[in-house]
């Protein structure tokens, strides 16, 4: 069983992974790489794969539109310090679905077949693939998807239960994780790891996947944001049966926290810029924090990040 921090796109850089693992997130992804810009060694794919020291259970997620991008990015890389080949078939964005990448794989499950016998060929690492439940609500072929990613190698698969049309909107249909499960058993020894994905929350919801849906794992993206608590907080509720909240000093100081290890990697400048998307979540709910996440958007320098947080927190 993993509690996995998924690939969010501009989010998951190696200071949010440092985070999240300093909070119990037992495996961590990189950020959507291309496979294109792999195989040309752009500046901006190296970028993506950086890691902070001492992350040794980092998954490399590439997308591309074919099997050939792929032999073509891994056949000179140094694949060797990743866990896995992660292959996503899942991202619904249109400037990569164009391309026919992503959520797009959804309509030709044979391609991602063979995606994933190259990659298996190529790497010999374990290979998994993240996918939704179809291309839109009249071509749901989830099941048809995962038999063909199992029967070309997949080690392991992650379902998003929602259609390439659904985007992010509505909930996630967790009643399709039952008959994924149906289709390989937990019981089977050839059956592969399944992971969940989608509306993680909460603890209570990641537990909801781990016990009522039998799924081995968990990937936690948009409830990750500013809440690296999450983690352990799900490792509490598994072991103990309850978990503890973070009251708002906790939740300052670990913004706080983020921000200078964010800064450390890609100074100041960045980081507060950066920090902007991440900094409102941790404060989220709290009373009278619209005032602060107004001064939060504005925050240039660590100093005004902590001035703008000291208006809920005066120990700060």
């Amino acid at each position: 069983m993993a509690l996995t921090l998924a690939p969010l796109a501009g989010y998951t850089d190696k200071a949010f992974r440092e985070m999240a693992c300093r909070y119990g997130a037992e495996e961590t992804v990189t950020e959507m790489v291309s496979a294109e810009g792999l195989a040309r060694r752009s500046e901006k794919t190296n970028a993506l794969l950086d890691r902070f020291e001492g992350e040794s259970n980092l998954t490399l997620q590439l997308f591309g539109p074919d099997y050939s991008v792929f032999e073509r990015a891994l056949r000179e890389f140094d694949y060797s310090s990743f866990r896995k080949i992660d292959i996503n078939a899942g991202c619904p964005v249109p400037k990569v679905v164009k391309t026919g990448a992503g959520s797009a794989l959804m309509k030709d499950p044979k391609k991602a077949g063979e995606i994933i016998r190259a990659v298996k060929e190529t790497t010999g690492l374990r290979v998994s693939i993240k996918f939704r439940l179809g291309w839109d609500e009249e071509s749901i072929n989830f099941l048809e998807f995962a038999e063909e990613a199992v029967k070309s190698g997949a080690d392991e698969l992650t379902l998003h239960a929602r259609t390439r049309a659904q985007g992010y909107e509505g909930q996630a249909r967790k009643e399709y994780f039952r008959k994924l499960r149906s289709l390989f058993p937990k019981d089977d020894p050839s059956s592969p790891v399944l992971n969940a994905s989608g509306d993680v929350f909460s603890p209570e919801s990641a537990l909801e996947y781990l016990n009522d849906y039998m799924m081995d794992g968990v990937m936690f993206a948009r409830g990750a944001i500013g809440n690296p608590f999450i983690f352990r907080q799900t490792r509490d509720l598994l072991e103990k049966g309850r978990y503890g909240v973070p009251g708002t000093d906790e939740r300052i100081s670990v913004a706080i926290e983020h921000l200078n290890l964010a800064a450390k990697y890609y100074g100041e400048s960045i980081a507060c810029r950066e920090m902007r998307k991440s900094a409102p979540q941790y404060i989220k709910g709290i009373k009278d924090s619209s005032r602060v996440k107004a001064e939060l958007s504005r925050a240039g320098t660590i100093e005004e990040y902590i001035k703008a947080f000291s208006l809920l927190n005066h120990s700060i």
